[in-house]
């Protein structure tokens, strides 16, 4: 209950601090509208809203879903064999050079406008930190447990699933939070790049036509998805521990 109070006293404190800056700036509502101006271009247009809120969460959702998944197969296999991570993680290291933002393009031309080069974004911007954090968690295991199970016979694959990843699992869970903060920002770069749905379409189509009220109700939609999914992720995280 304390969280929620915290919540709301932070929102309020927020919308002060907005509504003030509107004040004393004077400026137009074309280039900053009030929290009011804002609730009413939400209200009005509601249903487009909710429309491209569900298309964006389904590109998050399936994203954040391939992503985990690629990226905890990954580590696993990187903490596996040494010869693999020596060969596979400057790749990956590569990879995190170039801008997501240059790749969007690109893949609106292979996988074209509709949600799967939106998804594709979302699980090249998550990939990493989730393979990352899991495999620090795969080789940070105690020392002693690794002896002991090595005294006792136990094969490579035994360490892996039966003492290796059990331990790693809050690492993951780890990444997985990362990945519930930055699946939706490949979303919605995607959108960005080409789309015709979508809350970052709906976003420019805003800009566009200088409906600034109603780019800002895509917004902090689009942020209201990102802290829910991020909550809902966190929850989860909390179960991953040694059983």
């Amino acid at each position: 209950m304390s969280h929620i109070r915290y919540a709301l006293g932070a929102t309020a404190f927020g919308l002060l601090i907005w509504q003030a800056l509107v004040w004393i700036t004077g400026a137009p509502p074309f280039i900053l509208p009030s929290p009011w101006r804002v609730a009413q271009a939400g209200w009005e247009n509601r249903v487009l809203i909710t429309e491209s809120a569900l298309v964006t969460t389904t590109e998050v959702t399936l994203g954040l879903m391939l992503g985990s998944l690629l990226g905890a197969l990954t580590a696993i296999q990187l903490a596996s064999s040494k010869r693999l991570h020596q060969l596979i993680m400057p790749l990956l290291i590569f990879t995190q050079a170039v801008p997501v933002f240059a790749l969007a393009p690109i893949l609106t031309l292979w996988f074209g406008y509709g949600i799967a080069s939106k998804v594709v974004m979302a699980v090249l911007i998550i990939y990493f930190p989730v393979t990352s954090a899991f495999y620090d968690g795969l080789i940070r295991i105690p020392r002693d447990v690794s002896d002991m199970a090595k005294t006792m016979n136990a094969t490579s694959r035994q360490i892996m699933w039966r003492i290796r990843i059990p331990y790693a699992l809050p690492s993951l869970g780890t990444g997985l939070k990362l990945a519930a903060v930055y699946a939706p920002i490949g979303a919605v770069i995607g959108e960005w790049v080409g789309a015709s749905k979508g809350l970052g379409y709906l976003m420019l189509l805003a800009n566009g036509r200088a409906k600034t009220d109603l780019m800002f109700a895509s917004l902090i939609t689009l942020a209201l998805i990102t802290i829910a999914l991020y909550f809902m992720v966190t929850k989860a995280a909390a179960r991953l521990q040694w059983r």
